[in-house]
């Protein structure tokens, strides 16, 4: 999707509000940071850091991972109406093309197919000097969400 395509949030969201829903979750003790909300892409950083490199210091490719699937799942739940659909992971496929030592990745999502029961998203990670780092698709499932007994 293009960035002057018509925007495919469901509502407004801002960077702020989408690092409020993450406290105490993993992202958040990675160190992930939602940085922008644009037209038809969402942003985040990641340090590259204790928490997130493997025992030869550099970017673990699992961090990675984790920094895009965050990315392409919080862009998949803010296109649906949350209080009757959630979005869930189904597959992931990452290229690791450059290694990091130190600073910070960034990560940016956009939608290839946005679907009524599917979605498929791919996520840019890039360095400091904006180097491809990583490149990754994650398909993502669209779930009636369930309603359970004595729930408003």
């Amino acid at each position: 999707m293009n960035e002057k395509a018509k925007s495919p949030w469901f509502r407004a969201y801002t960077a702020a509000e989408l690092n409020s829903l993450h406290a105490d979750t993993m992202p958040k003790m990675l160190g992930i940071e939602f940085t922008e909300v644009g037209e038809s892409h969402v942003s985040a950083r990641m340090p590259v850091d204790h928490r997130t490199v493997q025992p030869h210091r550099l970017l673990h490719g699992g961090a990675s991972v984790t920094l895009a699937e965050s990315l392409g799942s919080v862009g998949a739940a803010m296109t649906i109406n949350q209080a009757t659909s959630m979005a869930v992971g189904q597959a992931v496929n990452a290229n690791h093309l450059r290694a990091v030592r130190s600073g910070f990745v960034t990560g940016t999502a956009r939608p290839v197919h946005l679907g009524g029961r599917s979605q498929v998203w791919e996520i840019e990670i890039v360095d400091d000097e904006g180097r491809l780092v990583c490149v990754t698709r994650l398909t993502m499932a669209v779930l009636d969400r369930p309603s359970y007994a004595g729930s408003e």
